[in-house]
C-alpha cells in the first residue's frame, strides 16, 4: 500500500450524478460522510494490489486511477479506468475475497475509503441500492466478455480504435478535441493487449490517415467516424 495524506471528507461522494450512492436516504448519506475516510494519492501511487486483503472499498472523489492484472511476466493488462464518482473494489468485498486487480493512480486523486460493514448495512437495508449495485456488477461482467471477445477476434489496428473510442467516452474532449487523459505509449498498448513499438506504429499511421494528430501524450480526435469504422463499432 502507499503512503496516503489524509483530508477532511469535504467532498460529498453522493452528489456525483453517476454515483452509486445517490441511492442512499438521507439518514444513510449522512452515516457515509459520518464513516469514510479520505485520502490523497500521487500519480504513480498503488490503492492496492492484486492479492491484497481489503476491507472496505473506494468512491473516487477527485482524480483518475488505472485497473489491471499482471501476467506471468509482469506484463500489464489494463482492464478499465475509473473516475470522479466510480467505485473500486466492491466486487472483492462482496466475494469477501482478496483483490483481484491491482489500482494504481494515472492523475492526482482524492480517494474515500468505505468500511466493508457499511456497505452490508446499505445492502441490507436499501433495495434501490442494492440493485444499482447489482446492475453495476452486471454492466462491469459485460465489459469484460466484449473485452475478452475483442482480444479473441480484432485485429490489433481494430481494438486501438476501438480503446481511442473507448477512452474518449470515459474521459471526454477538451476545447482543442483531445482526449481529456494523459497515458504513454506503454499504458495504451497495456490496453490494447500488444508492444508498446505496436502502439507507435499505429497511432503514426492514424496521424497519416488524419483520424487523429499527436502532441507528446495528447491525442487529438480528427475522425471520430473513421475510428468508428476501423473499429468495427459501427456507432
Amino acid at each position: 500500500m502507499s503512503r496516503q495524506q489524509p483530508v477532511p471528507c469535504n467532498g460529498d461522494c453522493t452528489a456525483k450524478t453517476n454515483s452509486v450512492f445517490r441511492y442512499l436516504t438521507n439518514e444513510e448519506q449522512l452515516q457515509l460522510s459520518t464513516d469514510k475516510g479520505c485520502n490523497i494519492y500521487k500519480r504513480g501511487n498503488i490503492i492496492y494490489r492484486e492479492g491484497n486483503k481489503i476491507n472496505g472499498f473506494y468512491c473516487i472523489n477527485k482524480g483518475i486511477v488505472k485497473i489491471f492484472k499482471t501476467g506471468t511476466e509482469g506484463k500489464e493488462q489494463i482492464i478499465r479506468f475509473a473516475k470522479q464518482g466510480d467505485i473500486i473494489g466492491f466486487r472483492s468485498v462482496l466475494n469477501g475475497e482478496t483483490a483481484c486487480s491491482t489500482t494504481k493512480v494515472v492523475e492526482d486523486a482524492i480517494l474515500c475509503f468505505i468500511p466493508t460493514e457499511l456497505l452490508y448495512h446499505f445492502i441490507k437495508t436499501n433495495s434501490d441500492f442494492s440493485l444499482k449495485l447489482l446492475q453495476l456488477v452486471c454492466k462491469e461482467l459485460g465489459e469484460s466478455n466484449s473485452f475478452l471477445t475483442d482480444i479473441a477476434q480484432k485485429t490489433v489496428r481494430e481494438r486501438l480504435a476501438e480503446v481511442l473510442i473507448y477512452l474518449m467516452g470515459i474521459f471526454g474532449l477538451d476545447n482543442e478535441k483531445n482526449i481529456q487523459v494523459s497515458l504513454t505509449r506503454e499504458e495504451l498498448a497495456n490496453m490494447v493487449g500488444t508492444a508498446t513499438e505496436s502502439v507507435i506504429r499505429l497511432l503514426s499511421e492514424f496521424k497519416s490517415d488524419k483520424l487523429i494528430e499527436l502532441n507528446g501524450r495528447k491525442i487529438k480526435i480528427l475522425d471520430i467516424s473513421g475510428l468508428n469504422k476501423i473499429g468495427n463499432m459501427y456507432k
